[in-house]
């Protein structure tokens, strides 16, 4: 059990899908903050990582990412996500028999480096940066090929030496000349369990030859009205238990057998309460000899 602890020292991380959630008093925090910044010192007490997801929604202010460092620890880590207008293909608000509108920053160099000139206090603790796109129809992206064409060129522009990551939301995205590309330039895959998504671990056993140093897993969850419905946004219980988590753990130890480095992000939405399910999977690689 001790040489296990000692081999996998630091190379698994598991925490949070954000973390800005006054009920989680008496599960991670003491009481309410006025910043999320203020509850990070709190976060980092528990966990060794978390997810920035709030840049989803626009470039944060450099102040912002400056904040975020100063509130943790040297050894905190984070992972974010880009922001959604540089990954969305069409403007957002239109109708399924609507004419789309292309959206003029999809994959943008010029806001791509105005998002990472923003969080450049923050670059070399990140181990994701995540590209997060939606189900993409053929109205909005023609085949895997076209996608592949449209990263292939953006990266190829993207500042080298960063972790650039990739989660596509396409079932039929996920297949073996997907990943290639992702292998041929040094990309992440983000395992992502989610709704109309096969399971992690099922990916992973059909495509587990990842050049990448490091892998990512998001624990989603399912039908988001449905579990908001259930704890009325209230996260300090579970509501729908998953009865495979020890898949993903296996698969997390195959991974870290390979020498990959492994963040786990868990969203609330995925059984009800984030923390609750970190503490479950804790457990479930202790019982394994690792340490989190």
């Amino acid at each position: 059990m001790k040489k296990n602890v000692q081999k996998y020292a630091g190379a698994l991380k598991i925490g949070t899908c954000s973390w800005n959630y006054d009920s989680w008093r008496g599960l991670v925090y003491s009481s309410a903050a006025r910043r999320a910044a203020d509850y990070l010192p709190q976060v980092a007490a528990r966990y060794p990582t978390v997810e920035i997801d709030s840049w989803f929604y626009r470039i944060p202010d450099p102040a912002e990412a400056k904040s975020y460092l100063e509130a943790v620890p040297d050894a905190f880590r984070f992972t974010c996500k880009v922001p959604q207008e540089i990954t969305l293909t069409h403007l957002r608000g239109e109708g399924r028999t609507e004419t789309l509108q292309p959206n003029p920053s999809f994959l943008s160099p010029p806001r791509f480096h105005a998002f990472l000139e923003a969080v450049t206090p923050l670059l070399p603790r990140l181990d994701a940066i995540m590209f997060e796109f939606e189900y993409l129809n053929k109205r909005k992206m023609p085949s895997l090929q076209a996608f592949m064409e449209r990263l292939g060129g953006f990266f190829e522009k993207a500042p080298s030496g960063l972790p650039y990551a990739v989660e596509p939301r396409n079932a039929n995205y996920i297949k073996k000349e997907y990943f290639q590309f992702l292998n041929d330039r040094g990309l992440i895959h983000v395992f992502s369990e989610k709704r109309f998504m096969p399971h992690v671990y099922e990916v992973y056993e059909n495509h587990s030859d990842l050049s990448a140093p490091s892998a990512v897993i998001r624990l989603l969850g399912g039908d988001r009205k449905e579990i908001e419905e259930a704890t009325r946004q209230r996260w300090d219980r579970i509501v729908f238990p998953k009865d495979d988590k020890e898949n993903i753990v296996d698969m997390a130890c195959s991974l870290l057998d390979a020498g990959k480095m492994v963040t786990i992000n868990v969203n609330n939405h995925y059984e009800g309460s984030a923390p609750m399910t970190i503490d479950s999977l804790a457990g479930m690689f202790r019982a394994r000899g690792i340490q989190i």
